[in-house]
């Protein structure tokens, strides 16, 4: 392998698996407080109404994201199961057919936000006062798209060849660039206009940019072993059974960061109703919320990248191994965070608030309710990591659709008649059980082990003289399928 990549097949699982998640986790945070600090400048120095504008656009962003963001899923786990097949050819050639694929769609979705900004937010009834905020920002937001989608995808990929590092260095620059910029271009420092909230938009715009050609620049410079240069062009052609792969399994995954987006869209809409004091404290406790979930995000993605380098190694164990060393690395760490974000969350949500403000005791009443949530959403994150790696991409996107579509937005739109604006705040937690139970379920008794991720063309597949050429897939070996201890 390449020093820029790391083997994720050997070693011990606990202490690799926490080196790997490191980085991700870091990363997580800093984009954390990136988002919080600009929060800060928004909230506190624009209002209340400019907070609420920028919740509201920043759920439509998430949509945005989400709906590419299953490609990049897909090609991360290909090219994790090539590397731990120790088949570089084949990894690159995923990156270069899900770059051409995945860039290519992004701009079409960025061009098109331009005329639908307003309407989506008017969509998600997004209040009176901050509508014209809202759309401001997320017009530059939508210029943004093609930065953000590239480097999100570049990131994943380089993880799934196992190097979580350089990812998290090219971020920590794109996330003190918007930090510095925000108050530059929101208030007009210096030389630079005096934006507004647009302005917190165009510092994203800008930082991630800047960042992400550097990024390219530097794996031009190191050589890295996804880097496809000018003698590589062959690689951007799409390869049909790659591509086929792509959409059939990234679509799955892709869907459940929509209607996760969705959810919140709709879990949105119905705090609106509740008026802009209400939407103000909802929008500060997702400030927390987005350190919480942290642990469980960075944990399950290095153990989706760490399972499928395994899958591709027919290591077994090892993908047992590394999903119970996920749930309990998932406990440690989220509930770590939960009890001082619960014991000082006086002192925290009031950084996302006037000073005064009578959303602060709505917002810590409804973070008591709901932050406890994150603990069985992590385990249900890398459960579902570990199950995807090897191609099984619908049956948590079943669970996703019980859990939010089924349990959470029902429960909050049916009991507020019952119980007020806290039949929201219960649903978190209440969705959130359910889900983790029934990812268990599927993860003790499902056949995930028996699924692949490559998807040939029927051509392919009815042609009997290709099939002596392809040998079988790593993850469509039953004969290796270890004893699960997870659920035991």
């Amino acid at each position: 392998m390449a020093p820029t990549s790391h083997n994720l097949t050997e070693g011990p699982i606990g202490r690799n698996l926490f080196a790997f998640a490191l980085p991700i986790l870091a990363g997580n945070i800093a984009q954390s407080l990136n988002g919080s600090v600009n929060a800060v400048w928004v909230g506190r120095f624009l209002g209340e109404e400019a907070l609420t504008a920028t919740a509201n656009a920043n759920n439509i962003m998430f949509f945005l994201i989400g709906s590419v963001f299953g490609i990049g899923m897909a090609a991360t786990i290909l090219i994790a199961q090539a590397m731990g097949a120790r088949d570089l050819t084949q990894a690159r050639r995923v990156m270069g057919t899900s770059a051409t694929f995945f860039i290519g769609l992004s701009i079409v979705i960025a061009a098109g936000g331009q005329w639908f900004s307003r309407h989506l937010l008017a969509a998600m009834g997004t209040p009176e006062a901050s509508l014209h905020l809202a759309e401001d920002y997320l017009r530059v937001i939508f210029l943004a798209m093609p930065a953000l989608y590239a480097f999100a995808f570049l990131s994943a990929a380089l993880r799934g060849a196992g190097d979580a590092r350089t990812p998290f260095r090219f971020l920590l620059v794109a996330v003190l660039l918007d930090i510095v910029l925000n108050p530059v271009l929101i208030f007009g420092m210096g030389p630079f206009p005096k934006l507004g909230i647009a302005g917190s938009a165009w510092a994203t715009l800008v930082a991630q940019t800047t960042t992400l050609i550097a990024l390219l620049f530097y794996l031009r410079h190191k050589r890295h072993v996804l880097w496809l240069g000018r003698q590589d062009a062959r690689y951007f052609l799409i390869d049909r059974t790659i591509l086929r792969s792509l959409i059939v399994k990234g679509v799955p995954m892709g869907l459940q960061m929509v209607l996760i987006s969705l959810a919140m869209i709709a879990m949105m809409t119905m705090v609106n109703q509740h008026g802009t004091q209400t939407t103000a404290a909802y929008g500060a406790a997702l400030q927390l919320w987005t350190y919480v979930q942290m642990p469980a995000m960075a944990v399950g993605a290095a153990c989706s990248s760490m399972a499928a380098q395994n899958v591709g190694a027919h290591r077994w164990d090892r993908v047992s191994a590394t999903a119970r060393a996920g749930v309990l690395m998932n406990f440690l760490m989220t509930g770590a965070l939960i009890v001082p974000l619960i014991v000082f969350d006086r002192w925290t949500l009031s950084l996302f608030l006037p000073d005064g403000s009578d959303a602060l005791e709505v917002a810590r009443h409804l973070n008591h309710i709901a932050v406890w949530s994150f603990l069985f959403f992590g385990v249900t994150f890398v459960v579902s990591g570990v199950v995807r790696s090897t191609g099984a991409v619908v049956p948590p996107l079943i669970i996703l659709v019980i859990a939010l579509w089924g349990i959470r937005v029902p429960f909050a739109d049916f009991m507020q008649p019952r119980i007020g604006v806290d039949a929201i705040w219960w649903s978190f937690p209440i969705s959130a059980l359910c889900s983790m139970v029934m990812a268990l379920a599927y993860y003790r008794f499902g056949g995930w082990r028996k699924a692949r991720m490559l998807v040939p063309d029927r051509h392919e597949v009815a042609s009997p003289a290709e099939v002596p050429a392809t040998p079988p897939s790593p993850v469509a070996d039953p004969s290796a399928e270890p004893d699960d201890a997870l659920a035991r």
